[in-house]
């Protein structure tokens, strides 16, 4: 199927659909902490598949100002915050990046105290490893001493955003640092890419997993800071050279699908869809914004098209991954089920979003 405005627009709302009928069937039973059911498939919980759902939502938006959109966006929130916030964590901080995006645009007084409460507590609260990383602690687990790849997507670019509209410079310095701690114990200067986890309880990335997923959240991660926020131009510039480098990498990665396989360097594990929509997200944007030449504009239409192959008549994207924790073997990666998720619709959003970019561009020139 050709790629086309009119696809896009009726996909994305297929994929708002399905994200929004996306409920727990008792497969995965993963209690908290505290003890509260886990639920990291639901629409209607609060945790860190649908915060990056609501991401998504809320770029969607921002490209439509459909106000049935925003209608959704706001009772979601406005419902969450009148039954209370879970226990703070990384995971449990996703959901914040959203909101300040929705404050940002509208500056409803609703969603001020919440922002600010939060990110007061993540600043303060959260544990830090050696060098003054977040530490990766998640709802069902402390993970002491520990830098996730996945941080930076689900807690810095909320202090990122929420920073930069809110007049809060500490917080916008404070993602510029998170960013590169985790560049340095996470990204592979052997081959740009980078590895999901380090320990600095034995000083290690674990299975030196090149994960798609988390690799994905870099891509991305990296090119929405710079465009979340004003980051200083030495900080920018080392982040960018990162950044190539890492796609450089990636682009010879690419099945002839469009997709990138869930171990990227790893031709015995399947291909992906969720990394593939992140992936396909920031190469259309890093194009669009220039940082990335005419190559990632073709890698990126064609992870797009693999995108749209892999959403079903009820606009559920298929072959996404499911949650996935730190390996401490590459089989742990290669053996992690399938399962919609509220991330994979997001994801997909994103690189929906994007690709309307190029057409209303078009149809703005014409």
């Amino acid at each position: 199927m050709a790629v086309s405005s009119a696809v896009l627009r009726d996909r994305l709302d297929l994929l708002v659909n399905g994200m929004t009928s996306l409920r727990h069937d008792g497969r995965f039973h993963e209690p908290n902490l505290d003890g509260t059911a886990g639920d990291y498939i639901s629409f209607e919980a609060w945790e860190w598949p649908q915060g990056v759902g609501l991401y998504g939502l809320v770029q969607l938006w921002r490209q439509t100002r459909d106000n049935r959109l925003r209608a959704l966006i706001e009772g979601w929130y406005a419902k969450q915050l009148a039954e209370g916030l879970p226990t703070l964590n990384i995971n449990t901080t996703a959901p914040m990046l959203a909101l300040s995006l929705l404050w940002a645009d509208t500056r409803d007084e609703r969603w001020r105290e919440a922002l600010d409460r939060w990110a007061d507590r993540l600043m303060a609260e959260g544990p830090r490893t050696p060098e003054g990383g977040l530490q990766h602690d998640v709802s069902d687990k402390v993970n002491d001493n520990e830098l996730w790849d996945d941080t930076l997507f689900m807690a810095g670019l909320f202090m990122a955003s929420y920073g930069q509209a809110s007049g809060r410079r500490e917080l916008v310095d404070e993602a510029a640092l998170q960013f590169l701690v985790h560049a340095r114990y996470l990204s592979d200067t052997q081959t740009g890419l980078w590895f999901h986890g380090w320990t600095f309880d034995g000083r290690h990335n674990f299975a030196r997993a090149r994960w798609a997923r988390g690799n994905a959240w870099i891509t991305a991660g990296i090119l929405d800071l710079f465009e979340l926020a004003d980051i200083g131009a030495p900080v920018k510039t080392f982040l960018s050279g990162v950044l190539r480098s890492q796609v450089s990498a990636l682009l010879s990665l690419q099945a002839p699908s469009g997709a990138w396989r869930t171990l990227l360097d790893d031709p015995q594990s399947y291909e992906e869809i969720s990394a593939t929509a992140g992936f396909g997200y920031a190469l259309l944007k890093g194009a669009r914004l220039g940082f990335g030449d005419e190559t990632w504009r073709r890698a990126g239409q064609a992870a797009l098209a693999a995108v749209i192959a892999n959403i079903d008549a009820d606009g559920t994207v298929q072959n996404v991954s499911y949650g996935t924790r730190m390996g401490h073997d590459l089989q742990f990666y290669r053996d992690i089920p399938l399962q919609p998720t509220g991330y994979g619709q997001a994801l997909a959003i994103l690189c929906l979003v994007e690709g309307l970019h190029a057409f209303d561009a078009q149809e703005q020139a014409a």
